[in-house]
């Protein structure tokens, strides 16, 4: 089968290749997943270029990349029902701790993994819902529901972002979010009651004048809007936090989180307890299927053009996800 695969750590142009390595059997317990379309997220970029703390050298030989997709189940290992060949389905979690991820045309994976799309959604959005989906779905509801709640969404143009926005809204939410002075309108349509440039030195005036305080924050950059949390949150408030890149040792103001009881939560998609997990995908798909959800597609390449995408992941400014369509 045809796969995009590398072996060693580099700029993306350099070490992907695109090649011809063994088409996958399912093991007990796994489903073969013809994949029509693979997501490509920054995580996957960063873990091909070596970026990550401590990791010197790739974990396995040969690595297929990525984690989202989405395809037909076409056949399933023992233990898995022979109902389900044929299920259109998408993917989460598909390189994570193993080498062969959706940057191919086929994966095996556990059947749990493959997660049956819902009637006539799009399997590119499919593809999108793994890392941007979960992640979104889990930050705006892992605390319950938001109905009445004021949410604030930092980064609400990012893909995790907008979905979070648009999940928010659906949920009840009066949402506020951040993001840059060209993407204030888009973030708007998406469901945003009021927008912030998330540079202006006095950002949680700004929301404190608008909305009071905030119930719950979905954070992408914790350590450098930490100190504003602190001060526009409510008491017994939550910051469900995925990301921190500018600042990767944040400095937290204790005193503000403790008088208010903030809960921290630190979101890391690909480790979501299954009971968690399964109340996010219900979210997801009903979002979804109930008009309240329409994941951004920025951009669909073909699977050689892999390099490209990962670049363009990591370039900023787009505008949603982007995709490999596999022929």
């Amino acid at each position: 089968m045809r796969a995009v695969t590398y072996s060693r750590f580099g700029p993306a142009s350099d070490v992907l290749k695109t090649a011809t390595v063994e088409r996958p059997a399912p093991a007990p317990g796994e489903v073969l997943v013809r994949l029509s379309h693979s997501g490509v997220n920054p995580s996957d970029a960063k873990a091909r270029a070596g970026s990550r703390p401590g990791v010197t050298r790739p974990p396995y030989p040969v690595i297929v990349p990525h984690s989202d997709g989405a395809g037909v189940i076409e056949t399933v290992g023992h233990g898995v029902d022979e109902s389900r060949v044929g299920q259109h389905v998408w993917i989460y979690n598909g390189q994570w701790r193993r080498a062969m991820g959706t940057a191919a045309e086929y994966i095996a994976i556990g059947a749990e993994q493959a997660v049956p799309l819902p009637d006539g959604i799009d399997p590119r959005v499919g593809a999108t819902l793994g890392i941007p989906g979960l992640t979104a779905a889990h930050c705006v509801f892992g605390g319950g529901d938001v109905a009445d709640k004021t949410v604030l969404i930092s980064g609400g143009a990012g893909a995790v972002g907008h979905n979070a926005v648009q999940m928010a809204r659906w949920g009840g939410a009066r949402v506020v979010a951040t993001c840059s002075a060209r993407d204030m309108e888009r973030v708007r349509a998406a469901g945003a009651a009021h927008v912030f440039d998330y540079t202006a030195p006095d950002l949680a005036q700004r929301i404190a004048d608008a909305v009071g305080a905030v119930d719950r924050a979905v954070e992408v950059e914790f350590g450098a809007n930490a100190a504003m949390l602190g001060e526009v949150l409510a008491e017994n408030g939550h910051v469900a936090a995925y990301g921190s890149a500018r600042d990767m040792t944040p400095t937290l103001p204790f005193g503000p989180y403790l008088f208010k009881a903030i809960t921290i939560e630190i979101v890391l998609i690909y480790l979501l307890p299954m009971a968690r997990r399964k109340a996010a995908i219900d979210r997801l798909h009903a979002a979804l299927t109930g008009g309240g959800l329409d994941p951004a597609i920025h951009a669909t390449l073909p699977l050689e053009d892999c390099a490209k995408a990962h670049d363009l992941v990591m370039a900023g400014g787009r505008a949603g996800a982007v995709l490999l369509e596999i022929g």
